[in-house]
């Protein structure tokens, strides 16, 4: 029986029953002795502190350890662990069955005091499994809608979508295209939606033969900016939704003959550390990924001491950083 089985059974919100067993007095009277009343006859038992563990250990899992994003992630989770005298085992499942059965078969051996998913669907099997070895588990980014009681980090990624649209509406774009990341990733969706919200409220010219679908590396942004700036009438401007790809749109239109920001302003996603140092500097919408590491390490190392969070959905701020890569478009 986990909190949010008891919270539904009460009739109340998860917060709620945190506020119970924490002890706060923000709480009537009377909802308190529903919880209390059902926490008592299903016998719900808090998870024993980490630090009367052995382990000591959290898992940090990637899906790929390809990227300085991932990196951003990893440097945010460390810090936090090694503050607390934690240690960190990173994995990365490569989207293969194995690995992730694999992994499952580690972090069984070794008493993990418990996991963080970056970007991952969390199927109903591991978060089985993770139930039956009173594991908690936090997730970054999740790929899908989340459907369980597991706390979710993310970002304000519709909102980051449409500030960067709007800062090129706002310089005189009209015509203006997106690389998107995969279509099944929530984060790529939401960014998407953020464009059209933009072009829509601006009274802007909406072109499917704009929307072009990557996988948010360099390869997908320079394949899908080439097949933009091929098109018989080009956008002035391109948002991508990676600042990976945002770079590869760059290799793009350096084969075009074109130069940024003169003949096409580029927009990023993530605000990496070479956005700052690319040729020229990148405009993009800045994530805190370094910060989502680090809120998902204390969210899990809080679950581990028995703590339950006040939300299971926490959304950090993002804002657009304005370098050299935009202009207004040519008359």
């Amino acid at each position: 029986m986990t909190i949010a089985d008891i919270a539904r059974e009460a009739g109340v919100s998860l917060p709620t029953v945190s506020r119970v067993l924490n002890g706060r007095t923000d709480v009537a009277a009377s909802t308190r002795r529903r919880v209390e009343d059902l926490l008592a006859r299903h016998g719900y038992r808090r998870r024993a502190s980490r630090t009367a563990s052995r382990a000591h250990l959290i898992d940090l899992v990637f899906n790929d350890l390809d990227s300085l994003w991932a990196v951003e992630i990893l440097r945010g989770v460390e810090k936090v662990a090694h503050d607390a005298g934690v240690g960190a085992v990173v994995s990365a499942v490569h989207h293969q069955q194995w690995s992730a059965q694999q992994w499952l078969a580690g972090i069984r051996s070794r008493n993990s005091d418990g996991a963080i998913l970056v970007t991952s669907e969390f199927a109903p099997q591991l978060h089985a499994e993770l139930r039956r070895l009173g594991m908690p588990a936090v997730v970054i980014d999740p790929a899908g809608v989340p459907t369980f009681d597991i706390p979710t980090i993310g970002a304000t990624n519709w909102a980051g979508g449409r500030s960067a649209v709007e800062h090129l509406l706002a310089l005189g774009h009209r015509r203006i295209g997106v690389i998107t990341g995969p279509s099944a990733v929530l984060c790529s969706r939401a960014r998407l939606d953020g464009y059209r919200t933009a072009l829509d409220s601006a009274g802007a010219e909406t072109d499917e033969l704009l929307v072009r679908e990557g996988d948010f590396s360099h390869e997908s942004g320079f394949v899908h900016g080439t097949a933009l700036l091929g098109l018989e009438r080009p956008p002035t401007a391109v948002f991508a939704s990676s600042d990976q790809m945002a770079l590869g749109v760059y290799e793009a239109a350096r084969r075009h003959g074109l130069r940024i920001p003169d003949d096409l302003s580029v927009v990023g996603f993530d605000d990496l550390p070479q956005a700052r140092w690319s040729p020229p500097p990148l405009t993009t919408v800045r994530q805190p990924l370094a910060e989502m590491g680090a809120t998902a390490a204390r969210a899990l190392l809080d679950l581990a001491d028995g703590q339950t969070p006040d939300s299971l959905r926490m959304e950090l701020a993002t804002h657009i950083v304005v370098r050299h890569s935009t202009a207004a478009p040519r008359a």
